[in-house]
């Protein structure tokens, strides 16, 4: 790809791609992704063969200039591009450090099934937190990819051999059902609070793989309380829906680390499933290891979610809401 001032123009400039073959997969069918860039940039967008103008504020021309170059490096690495490709090429404009310092394989997670890539800037510092520290807390919105990025920088570990077993673990809360009332045994009763982290799974490896290495012992998906008495050498643990947990019951899930062992922990604090006046122990973990060595803390917002486009805007409308209420309480 090059790039050709017009002269004269300062508020043009013209992009030339030197793979014809990658341009349909760059305009979309009908020229439709770079109408999505008009849109969202507020550029105008005119292509002629291999090359694309761009018109604006010098601002708006060097983000479509980095959203294009993307997107294109994208192609040239055999990825799809769809319209949820382009939005996040644009939402990744607000990275402050981007991976890689641009280089378009940087912050890839690769697994047996996939390659995954974070798909915004919170996303992409999330990636680097989970490798490089020994504990990870994700707080969030549904939606922003805190446990599926967990489980990928997980398995792809384990792929690699750098630790030896995933562990996976959620509290099985009981939010109008009881657990006493389900069918079956133990297992068949708390599978399907754990379903969220097998969905994940199957996602990064093939079905045989997965059944074969939970068989050996290599994948363990159980609920928090079988991880009382432990101590979890050469894992990756993930604990999951880490807001319905109690203090105590943080407490003792965060000291069954053990030698070359890594933790995430992900929840979303607005969707809190515990009795009234306990204080999940999601949020009095981090107030008490934030700053420690070792330990990042990431926080998402609605901005972060990366699902169909209407559950932004519901987490936003329930956080507004919930802003709201606070404001009324206080001034009662």
């Amino acid at each position: 790809m090059s790039e050709i001032m017009v002269p004269g123009a300062p508020s043009r400039l013209e992009l030339e791609f030197d793979d014809n073959t990658l341009l349909p997969g760059l305009y979309g069918q009908h020229d439709r992704h770079l109408a999505r860039i008009e849109q969202q940039l507020d550029v105008s967008l005119a292509s002629r063969g291999n090359r694309v103008m761009i018109k604006g504020t010098s601002e708006r021309i060097e983000a479509t200039r980095q959203v294009l170059s993307a997107l294109y490096d994208r192609l040239k690495h055999a990825k799809v591009v769809g319209r949820a490709e382009v939005d996040d090429a644009i939402r990744m404009l607000g990275a402050p450090h981007p991976l890689g310092g641009g280089n378009p394989g940087a912050g890839i997670v690769r697994t047996r099934k996939r390659l995954v890539s974070p798909r915004s800037p919170a996303q992409a510092t999330y990636v680097e937190a989970l490798l490089a520290h020994d504990l990870v807390f994700a707080l969030g919105p549904a939606g922003t990819g805190k446990t599926y990025l967990a489980v990928a920088v997980a398995v792809s570990m384990l792929v690699d051999g750098k630790v030896d077993r995933i562990i996976l673990s959620r509290p099985a809360v009981e939010a109008g059902e009881k657990l006493g009332f389900l069918p079956g045994d133990m297992r068949e009763k708390v599978d399907p609070y754990l379903r969220p982290l097998y969905d994940a799974l199957y996602d990064m490896l093939p079905g045989d793989a997965i059944a074969k290495r939970m068989e050996k012992g290599d994948i363990e998906v159980a609920p928090l309380a079988f991880m009382r008495g432990r101590t979890l050498a050469n894992a990756y643990v993930i604990l999951d829906e880490a807001q319905n947990t109690t203090a105590v019951q943080m407490k003792m899930f965060l000291t069954r680390l053990g030698e070359n062992s890594r933790m995430a922990v992900t929840g979303d604090p607005t969707q809190i499933d515990l009795p009234r006046g306990i204080k999940p122990g999601l949020l009095d973990a981090v107030e008490t290891v934030a700053g420690m060595e070792g330990v990042a803390c990431i926080h998402f917002t609605d901005r972060d979610v990366v699902r169909h486009p209407l559950v932004s805007r519901i987490v936003k409308a329930y956080g507004a809401r919930a802003v709201a209420a606070d404001a009324d309480t206080a001034g009662k």
